[in-house]
């Protein structure tokens, strides 16, 4: 069963169960799979399945950051919630252990000696984490860290 087969079930059973967070969050997830897949002219694999989910839960993530800058904390929490729903269709997301660890190893990869060589070393991380779920932001942070101590 594809993911937009999984989301259109699952609308169905927020339908019966009236429940209006849940209806939304798949709904906006069954348009976004069906708008790629329209894109693609085909039907999408499992990695673009998480590509669009991962885009949607960051374009939340955004979303809350400037809610709250802006004092409306009720739009903030709607946000918050339709990232909980959406998580639910995303692989386990790597611990900060892992991550350190991918980090470490392509900086020895890529031989990076200070925050000059970030560029590259972002680019090795992420081509390891391709297909995995994973925040970027957090992994720039991480990389800017270990580069600069």
């Amino acid at each position: 069963m594809t993911l937009t087969e999984t989301v259109t079930a699952e609308i169905a059973v927020a339908m019966k169960a009236r429940d209006a967070t849940r209806l939304t969050a798949l709904r906006m997830l069954k348009t976004a799979l069906t708008n790629k897949s329209i894109e693609k002219g085909r039907g999408l694999d499992a990695a673009e399945d998480v590509q669009v989910v991962s885009s949607l839960v960051k374009q939340r993530r955004e979303a809350i950051e400037q809610f709250t800058a802006g004092q409306r904390l009720d739009l903030a929490e709607k946000e918050a919630a339709e990232i909980t729903i959406l998580e639910a269709y995303l692989p386990p997301s790597l611990s900060t252990d892992e991550l350190e660890s991918l980090i470490a190893q392509a900086i020895t990869d890529t031989g990076a000696t200070g925050a000059r060589d970030m560029g590259r070393v972002m680019k090795a991380v992420m081509t390891a984490l391709a297909g995995k779920t994973v925040d970027g932001k957090r992994v720039n942070e991480l990389v800017r860290a270990r580069l600069a101590g």
